[in-house]
C-alpha cells in the first residue's frame, strides 16, 4: 500500500521479526487482523513503520485478496473494523474515508499511479531521467481534474513509450 499508493516503499523489517502467527501471539482463538498487528505494533521498532501503514491497510480490510467485498473477518468471524488515524491526525472508516483523504493531496497519488502506468507500458522500470515526463504528466493531469483518459493519454504520447528500443536480440548460438 506504502509503494503503490502513497509512492513510499517501506523500510526493511528489523531482524529477528517474529510471524503474525497465533503461536507466537500467545493466543488459542482466532484473531482478527487488527488484533494481530496490535500485538506486533506492541514492539517500539515495529510500531514506528506500523503506525504509517496500517490505517491505510485497514481502511481496505473489507476487500478479500481477489477484491471482493466482505463484512467479517475470514478466520475470527468479527466484523471488520476498517477504522483507522492517519499520520497527519485524519480519522477515516473505510476505503470511501481513504480516498477522500488520498484526494486531499491528488498529485502525491497521480504521480504514483503515473510511474507505475509508465513503467508499465515501457515494459522496464523507470530512471531518474524519466522523472520529468511523470512531473509533466501529472501537471498536465492537473488541468483535467486529474481524469485517468488525460493520464493515459500522456503517458501514450510521451517520448518514452513513442520511442521505446525493441530489445538487443541475443548473440547467435545462445
Amino acid at each position: 500500500i506504502l509503494k503503490h499508493i502513497q509512492g513510499v516503499p517501506p523500510a526493511n523489517p528489523p531482524a529477528n521479526v517474529p510471524t503474525l502467527d497465533e503461536k507466537d501471539i500467545g493466543t488459542t482463538r482466532a484473531l482478527t487482523v487488527r488484533e494481530m498487528i496490535a500485538k506486533h505494533r506492541a514492539n517500539a521498532t515495529c510500531a514506528a513503520c506500523h503506525a504509517v501503514m496500517d490505517p491505510l491497510g485497514l481502511a481496505l480490510e473489507n476487500f478479500d485478496a481477489t477484491g471482493k467485498w466482505r463484512d467479517r473477518d475470514r478466520f475470527a468471524g468479527a466484523v471488520i473494523d476498517a477504522s483507522g488515524t492517519l499520520p497527519d491526525g485524519t480519522a477515516i472508516n473505510g476505503p470511501d474515508d481513504l480516498r477522500k483523504a488520498l484526494l486531499r493531496r491528488p498529485e502525491q497519488f497521480v504521480q504514483t499511479f503515473t510511474q507505475g502506468l509508465l513503467s508499465y507500458a515501457t515494459g522496464r522500470t523507470l530512471e531518474y531521467k524519466d522523472m520529468p515526463t511523470v512531473r509533466q504528466i501529472v501537471r498536465g493531469a492537473a488541468a483535467s481534474d486529474y481524469r485517468l483518459s488525460a493520464i493515459v493519454q500522456a503517458v501514450v504520447k510521451s517520448d518514452q513509450f513513442r520511442m521505446r528500443r525493441a530489445p538487443k536480440p541475443a548473440p547467435a548460438g545462445e
